[in-house]
C-alpha cells in the first residue's frame, strides 16, 4: 500500500524508502517554501539512520538530471554543515556563538500562551499544535515560529530550540539548534524576520491579518532589535489551551519495548551497541553479533523527548536489537572491560565521549560531502569548499 507522505510518520523502513522513491526535485525546487509544497518529509529517517543522506542523494543525482537536483542537493548540504559546526564545536553549539543584538535582553522562559498555543496569531498557534500532534513541521513554519518567539516576544533562541527540539521527530541538536541561532543573530549577520504577507503567500490557510505579524519588514527588523516585548493579542485569553505533551528524560516505564536494568549487563565479544541515530536495516543483516540498543540517560535529561519520539525510536530499535539498555553508558562500558565493542559514531553528548572509549571501534557515519577539517564559519564558505566542488566535478565535466 502506498504511503501518503502526509500521514503519520511509522518508523518503518519502508515508510522511509516510499518517502524517498517519491521525491520530486523539480517540484521541490519551486514549490519548497509553500507548506503544501513537495518537500520531502523524510528527515526523521535521515535523523535517526533508517537512511543515510548519502544513500539517498546518490540516489536522486542518478536518476534526475543535474538542473532538477541542484536546490534539493544544496539543501543536504545545510544539513551536512551544520554537522560540521557540531563536529568542531559540539557542546558550544547550545550557547550563543556569537553575541546576539545590542541591548536586547530576553526572558529565559516561554511564555504560557506560546507554549498553549494560545497566543490569537493563527499561524503561530496552529504551527505549535501541528507540531505537538505530528512531531513534524516544515521548515518555513519552524523559522516563523522561532522568529516570533525571539524577536517579537523576546525569549531566549536556547529555551525555545530545547522546546522545540523535543517534540520533533526530526530533531537534529545541530540542524535546530544552529537553525533557531541562525533565526536570533548569534550564527548570522542579521535577525530573521516575517510578516503576514509572507504567510498568506506561503501558506493561506494559517494567514494572519490584523495581529502584530501584519506591519512591514522594516518594523519587524526595528521591533527585534529594540528592547520592547509585543504582548499576545488581545483574544489569546478567550482561546482554549492545547493539551501539552510532557518531554520526557526517559521512555515512559510501562513501555513494553523497554527494560531499564538496574545493573549493567555482560556483553559478549564483538557485541554491536546501537545508539538512536543508528537504526539502519543494515544491522538486521548481520545475524552473528548481538546488538544492544543503548538509551544514554544523561544526554536526555538535557535534551527530553516526547513520548512519541521515544515510541518512534523505540519501536524501531526493538526491531533490531537483542534487548535495550537505559542508563549510564559509562556503567555499561565499566562493567565490560575487556569485551570489544562495535558502534556508529556520533556526535551527541555523553554518547560522543562514552564511544570514544578505547574499547569500541567506531564506525564513521557515511557522509554526503568531504568534512572539512578547519571550521568553516558560514554555509557559503562550507559549500564553496565541498559542495560546489562535488557539483562541478559531476555534473560540469
Amino acid at each position: 500500500m502506498a504511503v501518503d507522505l502526509f500521514s503519520a510518520f511509522t518508523p518503518q523502513i519502508e515508510d522511509a524508502r516510499h518517502r524517498a522513491r517519491v521525491i520530486k526535485p523539480k517540484a521541490y525546487a519551486s514549490t519548497r517554501n509553500f507548506l503544501d509544497g513537495a518537500v520531502t518529509r523524510i528527515s526523521p529517517y535521515i535523523t535517526h539512520g533508517f537512511l543515510s543522506l548519502a544513500d539517498l542523494a546518490a540516489e536522486i543525482e542518478m536518476n534526475y538530471p543535474a538542473d532538477e537536483c541542484e536546490k534539493l542537493i544544496m539543501e543536504f548540504g545545510w544539513r551536512e554543515f551544520f554537522q560540521h559546526v557540531w563536529r568542531h564545536q559540539g557542546e558550544r553549539i547550545l550557547r550563543d556563538l556569537k553575541p546576539g543584538l545590542t541591548g536586547v535582553k530576553y526572558a529565559s522562559d516561554l511564555p504560557p500562551d506560546i507554549v498553549e498555543a494560545r497566543t490569537g496569531i493563527p499561524v503561530i498557534d496552529q504551527a505549535v499544535r501541528t507540531l505537538y500532534a505530528t512531531g513534524y513541521l516544515h521548515n518555513h513554519a519552524r523559522m516563523w515560529l522561532a522568529s516570533y518567539v525571539v524577536h517579537l516576544r523576546k525569549v531566549h533562541w536556547r529555551a525555545a530550540a530545547g522546546w522545540m527540539y523535543g517534540y520533533l521527530l526530526d530533531g537534529d541538536p545541530a540542524s535546530n539548534h544552529l537553525s533557531w541561532q541562525w533565526v536570533a543573530a548569534t550564527f548570522s549577520s542579521k535577525p530573521y524576520v516575517f510578516n503576514a504577507e509572507n504567510v498568506a503567500r506561503h501558506a493561506p490557510a494559517w494567514a494572519s491579518p490584523k495581529t502584530a505579524i501584519d506591519i512591514s519588514y522594516e518594523e519587524l527588523d526595528d521591533l527585534a532589535r529594540g528592547p520592547q516585548a509585543v504582548k499576545p493579542e488581545w483574544r489569546c485569553e478567550l482561546l482554549p489551551s492545547c493539551e501539552v505533551p510532557p518531554l520526557l528524560a526517559q521512555p515512559a516505564s510501562d513501555n513494553a519495548s523497554v527494560t531499564t536494568l538496574k545493573a549493567a549487563p555482560v556483553l559478549e565479544f564483538d557485541t554491536w551497541l546501537i545508539h538512536p541515530w543508528d537504526l539502519s536495516e543494515h544491522h538486521m543483516a548481520n545475524t552473528t553479533m548481538k546488538k544492544i540498543g543503548i538509551i544514554h540517560q544523561p544526554f536526555h535529561a538535557q535534551l527530553p523527548w516526547s513520548q512519541q519520539r521515544w515510541d518512534f525510536v523505540l519501536t524501531r530499535m526493538r526491531a533490531i536489537t537483542d534487548e535495550i539498555f537505559v542508563g549510564d553508558l559509562n556503567h555499561l562500558l565499566q562493567a565490560n572491560p575487556s569485551i570489544q565493542l562495535h558502534a556508529t559514531e556520533t556526535y551527541h553528548f555523553g554518547y560522543r565521549e562514552a564511544l570514544s572509549s578505547p574499547q569500541v571501534t567506531l564506525a564513521p557515519v557515511r557522509r554526503f560531502t568531504k568534512d572539512p577539517e578547519k571550521l568553516c564559519p558560514s554555509f557559503s564558505r562550507f559549500w564553496a569548499a565541498v559542495g560546489r566542488e562535488k557539483l562541478e566535478k559531476k555534473w560540469h565535466k
